[in-house]
């Protein structure tokens, strides 16, 4: 097994008064030669973004973006012709593919947006764009892991153009649960997203991650009141 931790402290920041994002890749003015990636997983950005701002239309292509709301609203519009509202216990997905428009923005005007968008390298080029949002309150299980994203288009959840798997834990109680990878050629990227847990002999506290790859599996200890997302991706591209 192999595996890189990814203190909170150590990502990086952009602070625009509109917007406080914290980057775990490179991404903008942010870049680490050392955190560029992991695997297909390209961008994991912890955005907070003030009442009723947000960003302009603009493009996007060949990219599989998963947007997750933790606490607020996010408005979308698209060159697709979506209009709508993706709020916290919902997830929303793009295939970029030939290429998309669209702008976010904080629907509410009293309070902070925060959410987590992340871009997973597609396996597949130039699909025709598609959009899916999902409320995910029915996959929802306690103390338990539970897909909420695979490659599958018929799965319970959603659904991207690659050979990953996206798996939520809340957790109330102190609770030890496995993982199995799907394919031995894929790593995992763990993001404590509130809490801690302690993952093959590292803790972890709230927004800390760890990449572990080159094995079948591992064993989560997650602590009362946590929520961790397993981001599971190929490796090699």
């Amino acid at each position: 097994m192999k595996k890189t931790f990814h203190a909170s402290g150590t990502r990086g920041e952009a602070n625009h008064g509109w917007l406080h994002a914290k980057h775990s890749f490179s991404f903008a003015q942010f870049f680490n030669p050392e955190r560029i990636q992991f695997g297909a997983l390209r961008v994991l950005n912890d955005d907070i973004i003030a009442p009723k701002m947000g960003f302009a239309a603009h493009p996007h292509n060949n990219m599989e973006i998963i947007t997750i709301p933790l606490e607020g609203a996010l408005e979308h519009k698209d060159s697709m012709d979506n209009i709508g509202v993706v709020a916290a216990d919902e997830i929303q997905v793009m295939s970029a593919g030939t290429g998309v428009t669209h702008s976010e923005y904080n629907k509410n005007k009293d309070q902070p947006l925060n959410l987590l968008q992340l871009w997973v390298l597609p396996n597949q080029q130039n699909v025709a764009p598609r959009y899916d949002q999902k409320n995910i309150k029915s996959l929802k299980k306690t103390n338990a892991l539970y897909p909420v994203i695979t490659p599958n288009p018929k799965s319970d959840g959603m659904w991207i153009h690659q050979d990953a798997w996206f798996h939520l834990g809340d957790f109330d109680q102190k609770t030890t649960v496995p993982y199995s990878l799907n394919k031995k050629e894929n790593g995992v990227y763990a993001f404590m997203i509130e809490g801690g847990a302690s993952i093959e002999g590292e803790s972890l506290e709230k927004r800390d991650a760890l990449g572990l790859w080159e094995t079948e599996g591992f064993s989560i200890t997650a602590e009362e009141n946590s929520r961790i997302l397993l981001i599971e991706v190929p490796m090699k591209l």
